[in-house]
């Protein structure tokens, strides 16, 4: 878990890092809890795109396979809307997983 801290509000957000098992159990209901609902309904619209052809089979593989990088893709939207590490350890986490280029 990283810390980002927003550039002019000094609001503090707890970011969970590497793979997603709420996202893997819930799909696209943590993404719409945290706020960020961009990838609440990217999420849901997958599920449908894929779930309505296949008879809902589908739409059970969307939750596990967006937890391989849903956690990575809210940390550079959060990065995007002003965030940044509040800590060494969050900016050595986000440089090593090319988040951020420069040295904080």
């Amino acid at each position: 878990m990283i810390s980002l801290v927003h550039s002019t509000s000094g609001i503090i957000k707890e970011c969970p890092t590497g793979y997603s098992w709420t996202t893997c159990f819930f799909g696209f209901f943590p993404a719409l809890f945290r706020g960020d609902l961009k990838w609440a309904a990217i999420q849901l619209l997958v599920s449908l795109a894929i779930g309505v052809p296949t008879a809902g089979i589908g739409g059970g593989f969307v939750g596990p396979v967006f937890g391989f990088f849903y956690n990575k893709l809210y940390i550079k939207d959060m990065i995007e809307k002003g965030y940044g590490p509040a800590d060494d350890y969050s900016a050595q986490w986000c440089q090593d997983n090319g988040i951020l280029m420069r040295k904080i």
